[in-house]
């Protein structure tokens, strides 16, 4: 989700680029006191290079900009330089999102920001900006002191605040080319599932929306390799760039999967497929967790579609693209996530199969005491609520999709270790992004995230109708009054925040099978509960060999054989025993 966001800013700033491996003369650092220690010791600046690997913009800056003899000598003279993979540091990457990949701030040694600059800047005029702040370190235009946080919502997102958000969603659509914005198209993934929603709600617009959104889409999946590639230029879908981020690979998964159960089409599934493919062969490490991302350029800044319109043989022949092979537990979260969808989409067991593989490795790795964790081997400022929120949502996904107790009860750990480490003192004030205060003196606290305080809104809800603790409610609620602000949920995709709306709002569809996890014929319901068309969900299986469902709202009968319920407010369905009568149970006539 994050990703979407910034990647939106990033396209709309024409840049995108990555690290800065230093040209000889420059010595760059890693962030933290040091560094502005230094600086106060030499009298100099600090400048931040915040970007991102997979980037070709980044390249292309560090191939001209920072090799330029007149850029480099300023920075040599006047500059402690430091580079950070903002991928690495998830509490940068949301205080700077807004000045796109790469970022370049640049910081008094006291940690006050003196300039923040978006985008890839020419070697002339970075000379000349530089130039400036060395002769007057003032604070610019784009350093003023953050605003005063917005006052929260004490209903949460009101209707009247839903309306503005569906009308901007609406705005948003483009009729021509499908999809959302007019400029640069990427998946947007909230958008999508927005539209599904709808049309599983009856609309036939958003069906005939939806529909042509995810078949324009995938011209960004790479026919060759699979996965998907983050943006199209030119306002269609034929210009790709071509980097592949886990987040849009997990984006990917998931909404496809969700397309090919609304709408019952094959090749819905097979762009998901196509995407899992991608993701074992490039993206796999070999103790099955998942690395980051791929990077956009077989030779850094050059464009490279002619090297991706290639078949297999001849692409290798000429070398792979450079894979970030750091692994993040957040990015793993996600990656578990969009590999569920696909294994209830598809019933091919490989990929929950895979999406086990890997949750039990980040657990072993990147586990923290208390039920949360940290971003990577180890975390500086960390730890941050990212990794715990996806982990969170991945664990809920995989007890949906195995049924088995033990990943809701680490879906539940995670809540209580967001709940504990990033509320913030505020009780209208959402989540933090990062537990701690930042290392580097002068910089402002760390401020509630929008994207990640919707998902957590959402994760905390679907907690609650599967357990029934009242906590878990209320932690929906504190993300929601944050949200409810209109300043804030007016900045970002109104897509996400119309799905909180509608799930805070109503109780999921609710499917219970009933029946031994040994039985053929449970086995068969379960499968087909996972197939079914319901984005927001409570699906569980009860076999009395385990005791009652966390939350036992509802007394089922006991039939003699495997059997699956549907219930809505308060009253369930005749048992279904098979697939068809359960499909019945669920959907009205003719869908």
């Amino acid at each position: 989700m994050r990703a979407l966001r910034t990647t939106a800013l990033c396209l709309l700033l024409g840049a995108c680029r990555t690290a800065p491996v230093a040209a000889p003369s420059l010595r760059w650092e890693d962030w933290g006191p040091a560094a502005f220690e230094r600086a106060a010791t030499e009298h100099k600046l600090v400048l931040l290079d915040l970007h991102a690997v997979w980037c070709h913009w980044c390249h292309v800056m560090e191939e001209t900009t920072y090799r330029d003899e007149h850029v480099t000598g300023l920075l040599g003279r006047h500059f402690v330089l430091v580079g950070v993979d903002q991928d690495a540091r998830p509490d940068l990457s949301n205080r700077y999102e807004d000045y796109g990949w790469p970022a370049t701030i640049v910081f008094a040694p006291d940690g006050r920001e003196l300039a923040k600059l978006s985008g890839y800047i020419e070697p002339a005029e970075l000379y000349a900006r530089l130039a400036a702040l060395v002769a007057d370190p003032t604070p610019g235009p784009s350093a003023r002191a953050a605003t005063p946080a917005p006052a929260a919502s004490a209903s949460g997102l009101s209707p009247e605040l839903c309306t503005r958000l569906a009308a901007r969603a609406d705005e948003l659509y483009d009729e021509r080319h499908a999809g959302f914005g007019f400029g640069h198209k990427y998946l947007d993934a909230p958008g999508c599932e927005l539209l599904i929603d709808d049309a599983l709600r009856g609309s036939a617009r958003a069906r005939e929306r939806a529909q042509a959104t995810l078949a324009a889409t995938s011209a960004l999946i790479d026919p060759v390799w699979g996965g998907i590639y983050q943006y199209s230029v030119g306002g269609d879908w034929h210009e790709p760039h071509f980097e592949k981020i886990m987040s849009f690979q997990a984006d990917a998964l998931r909404t496809y999967a969700l397309g090919a159960s609304a709408f019952g089409d094959a090749r819905l599934r097979t762009a998901a497929e196509a995407v899992a493919r991608y993701l074992e062969d490039f993206l796999s490490s070999p103790e099955s967790a998942f690395y980051t991302s791929q990077d956009a350029d077989l030779v850094p800044g050059e464009h490279s579609a002619g090297y991706f319109a290639l078949d297999d043989r001849a692409r290798r022949a000429l070398g792979v693209p450079r894979v970030d092979t750091h692994v993040y537990a957040r990015e793993n979260g996600w990656a578990i996530r969009g590999l569920c969808a696909l294994h209830d989409a598809s019933g091919d067991e490989r990929f929950l199969e895979r999406a086990r593989r890997a949750a039990e490795w980040i657990l072993a790795a990147r586990a923290l005491e208390g039920g949360g964790f940290r971003h990577g081997e180890r975390d500086t400022d960390g730890p941050y609520l990212g990794d715990s929120l996806a982990l969170g949502q991945a664990f809920l996904a995989l007890y949906e999709s195995s049924a088995e107790r033990v990943w809701l009860a680490r879906a539940l750990e995670a809540s209580d270790f967001m709940a504990r480490e990033f509320a913030a003192a505020d009780p209208a004030g959402g989540y933090l992004s990062a537990a701690r205060a930042a290392s580097v003196p002068g910089l402002p606290p760390q401020a509630p995230q929008r994207d990640e305080n919707a998902a957590l809104a959402r994760l905390e809800n679907a907690l609650f109708q599967y357990t029934g603790v009242a906590a878990h409610r209320e932690r929906s609620e504190r993300a929601l009054r944050w949200l409810g602000s209109a300043d804030v949920a007016l900045r970002g995709s109104p897509a996400l925040l119309l799905l909180c709306s509608r799930e805070s709002a109503a109780d999921p569809a609710h499917v219970t099978v009933v029946g031994a996890k040994d039985d053929p014929d449970a086995r068969a319901l379960y499968a087909a509960a996972l197939a079914l068309p319901l984005p927001y969900r409570r699906i569980e299986w009860l076999d009395a060999a385990e005791g009652a469902l966390p939350r036992a709202d509802v007394e089922y009968p006991e039939l003699g054989r495997a059997a699956a319920f549907v219930c809505r407010a308060g009253r369930c369905s005749a048992p279904a025993f098979d697939a068809q009568q359960l499909i019945q149970r669920v959907l009205p006539p003719g869908r």
